[in-house]
């Protein structure tokens, strides 16, 4: 990232409204335990989506302790939300803090395997108004074959960090260690910009968040 760059972002985080205690409290607990959890520019866009789409059920791929789900029930404050952890420790700290901001009868987390879940899910006739995908990134192609299953017509599918630190542009250049991964990433993107059922754009803030429409 240039430092023009670091600059618009320094200035646009600026900008952002102030945490409140309990939000506050999550963050510093994320960053103290090196927790990865969405970066506020990206949840506060998410919620305006949020607001203006109104869905009823969200579907979360990546708990993680919880950050996300509690956050989206600021842009969609009367939604359902089923959300899955893989992570044993993660999972018991999100039923924590679910519960201490009294959420619970909301916000219902699963433990296990995403792609297994999300097959009992759409087994299960599932429908979503959103859906929201922030988990293992080189499992978002197969994540969206299930998600697809379960997305209504006119909902919005949410995927993190698509852009994975720049890398995606050029992926020949990449870490050997995360080839196989920004390959994987750049198809992935490839395919929802292409996709004849989406719509989709990909914002280019902090780690890239990727929009679609479901026609």
């Amino acid at each position: 990232m240039g430092e023009m760059n670091k600059e618009i972002k320094k200035y646009l985080e600026s900008l952002l409204p102030a945490s409140s205690a309990s939000v506050a409290m999550l963050e510093n607990d994320a960053e103290a335990n090196h927790v990865p959890i969405i970066d506020r520019s990206s949840m506060h866009m998410i919620n305006l989506i949020l607001k203006i789409k109104q869905p009823e059920k969200i579907l979360e791929i990546g708990t993680a302790i919880g950050y996300s789900a509690l956050r989206m029930l600021e842009g969609a404050e009367h939604a359902d939300i089923i959300t899955i952890e893989k992570d044993d420790t993660r999972y018991h700290e999100a039923i924590s803090n679910i519960q201490a901001w009294q959420r619970d009868h909301q916000i219902q987390v699963i433990a296990g395997d995403a792609a297994e879940v999300m097959q009992e899910l759409a087994e299960s006739k599932k429908q979503f108004d959103v859906i929201f995908m922030d988990a293992a990134k080189g499992q978002y192609q197969t994540y969206f074959d299930l998600a697809d299953k379960m997305l209504t017509s006119g909902g919005i599918l949410i995927t993190d960090n698509v852009l994975f630190r720049g890398m995606v542009y050029s992926a020949e250049e990449a870490p050997k260690k995360y080839k196989t991964l920004v390959r994987k990433l750049k198809a992935y993107n490839e395919m929802l910009m292409n996709h004849p059922d989406y719509h989709t754009s990909i914002i280019p803030m902090d780690d890239g968040v990727s929009i679609s429409y479901k026609r």
